[in-house]
């Protein structure tokens, strides 16, 4: 059976630039949390198991709903400590949330902490390099994606997993990187708003012509999309657009089609020939 992985971006509503960056405010709290215990039951009653790149100032706000995830068996990977764009921040600060992040998950959950993912997967020229000298073995912040005005894409052609030299030839001779899946032809990101705007069905044929190919298709989404979100002004319409149930429906019909549902990290040993020394 062809494997694929449906990553968890492990972030709250109130974590999301789109409410930071909104006027208006909500007083409900953790809005999303039960988005994570859908995910993680409806995983674990498949049999199936994932990564969650976490949000570790999260982690510090609700250690047990983190460690639930950790006892299920699932990958713990970072996804920054405060979820602020790397772009955004000078090189000292971009460093600071990438250490701080990786220490806090590997002390809260007992487990090594080896994949990383930038929020928005936005990237700076000194990325490795900071991935690297944290201890990260593997990167998953490259969408290979035509360029979509306003987001990101049309930067990178990848669309498997590889060393991340082939992303940037001055990286770390031992860093990997795993993109996230585009549709083959049309470039398009398969899952994350993508799935929202074109259905399911969108998302599962753009696997199956992954597979065909031999690679392994990486989705992603967050437990923020499976709840039902409060009406706060300034957040745009099409954050709101198919979340709550029609978002967990969705991932039931992703999770029966035809895949083993693995870890970033299982499809990166599998697939990348590691360097002199293998991973950390």
């Amino acid at each position: 059976m062809n494997e694929a992985v449906l990553s968890i971006d492990v972030e709250l509503f109130d974590q999301t630039p789109a409410y930071r960056a909104a006027e208006g405010t909500t007083d409900r709290e953790n809005v999303g949390l039960g988005g994570l215990d859908f995910l993680r039951e409806t995983l674990n009653d498949r049999q199936a198991t994932t990564t969650c790149f976490v949000v570790s100032s999260l982690a510090e706000r609700c250690p047990d709903a983190i460690r639930a995830l950790a006892d299920a068996g699932f990958e713990i990977g970072s996804h920054t400590h405060q979820h602020r764009l790397l772009s955004t921040l000078d090189a000292d600060e971009r460093r600071e949330e990438l250490d701080r992040s990786r220490r806090v998950l590997q002390e809260l959950t007992g487990q090594s902490v080896s994949g990383f993912r930038a929020p928005a997967f936005d990237i700076t020229d000194d990325h490795f390099d900071l991935l690297d000298s944290a201890g990260y073995d593997y990167d998953s912040s490259i969408v290979a994606s035509r360029r979509i005005p306003g987001w990101y894409g049309g930067e990178y052609d990848l669309d498997r997993p590889a060393m991340a030299t082939a992303v940037d030839p001055d990286a770390p001779a031992d860093l990997a990187e795993l993109p996230a899946s585009v549709m083959p032809g049309l470039r398009l990101p398969l899952t994350g708003t993508w799935l929202r705007f074109f259905g399911p069905r969108y998302t599962a044929l753009g696997m199956r012509l992954l597979a065909r190919r031999g690679i392994a298709p990486v989705l992603y989404v967050h437990p923020w999309e499976l709840a039902d979100l409060p009406d706060v002004e300034g957040v745009p319409k099409r954050v709101y657009w198919h979340t709550g149930q029609w978002m967990r429906e969705a991932v039931e019909f992703l999770l029966e089609q035809p895949f083993e549902w693995t870890t970033a990290e299982s499809v990166v040993e599998r697939h990348v020939p590691r360097a002199a020394g293998g991973a950390r």
